[in-house]
């Protein structure tokens, strides 16, 4: 993949690692290093993606953030976020952002939710789909009701929503993260380990071989995958 990233950063060291690894996967790339320089930047360029911390000098990211869409600015934006800060989450995705990544973090994961966000911004909207079927799985969303090999399956709502939000972001790397948010809620704020117990779950249900599973891959360090 390649675009035009914009890094909103005060602390050096991660400016430039946030940089270098961007540039080394073949974006252009500006950095900002306070909130003022990077709403200017932002408001007058042309971007596909936008690197926001939350906490920087003159202005805050979430302040950047909330003036961008609020003159109709699109652009996909992640923000970045200080552990522990369930909070600055909460707020981030509020006033718009796309999606947030807590601090310390892998540039692995970064990428990939980055690469999914893009892909997401540039899909053009599909119809909604009543019905999906891979494999010998059969998923009905209107009727809530999924089947293998012609017979019913169990499935609890989680499971099902789970499924849900696999195959609508079908061949994108989904991190655990992003499964807690849209799945669980920011109400609830379940261990990440919640997630892989679900997901043992759903897969000896729809799984041929639950512990060599065809659909719902793992990506190591980084979360899982659906792939038909």
């Amino acid at each position: 993949m390649s675009g035009k990233v914009l890094i909103v950063e005060d602390d050096q060291a991660m400016a430039v690692a946030l940089r270098d690894g961007f540039e080394y996967e073949g974006y252009t790339v500006q950095v900002a290093r306070d909130g003022v320089v990077g709403l200017k930047l932002a408001s007058e360029r042309e971007l596909d993606l936008i690197v926001l911390d939350v906490m920087l000098p003159k202005m805050s990211g979430f302040d950047v953030c909330k003036q961008l869409r609020s003159t109709g600015n699109e652009t996909p934006i992640i923000m970045l976020t200080a552990r522990g800060q369930e909070i600055d989450k909460v707020v981030g995705l509020k006033i718009g952002a796309d999606d947030y990544v807590t601090k310390p973090f892998s540039f692995m994961e970064l990428m990939a939710r980055v690469e999914a966000l893009i892909r997401r911004s540039n899909r053009k909207p599909e119809q909604s789909v009543d019905e999906f079927k891979f494999g010998d799985v059969f998923v009905n969303f209107k009727r809530f009701e999924v089947s293998k090999a012609g017979q019913p399956l169990e499935m609890s709502p989680r499971e099902f929503n789970i499924l849900k939000y696999f195959i609508e972001h079908r061949g994108e790397v989904i991190t655990r993260d992003q499964l807690l948010d849209s799945v669980w809620g920011y109400g609830s704020f379940p261990l990440t380990r919640t997630v892989d117990m679900h997901i043992a779950k759903l897969r000896q249900k729809i799984e041929d071989t639950p512990h060599d599973p065809k659909f719902v891959i793992t990506v190591h360090r980084v979360g899982y995958k659906f792939v038909i």
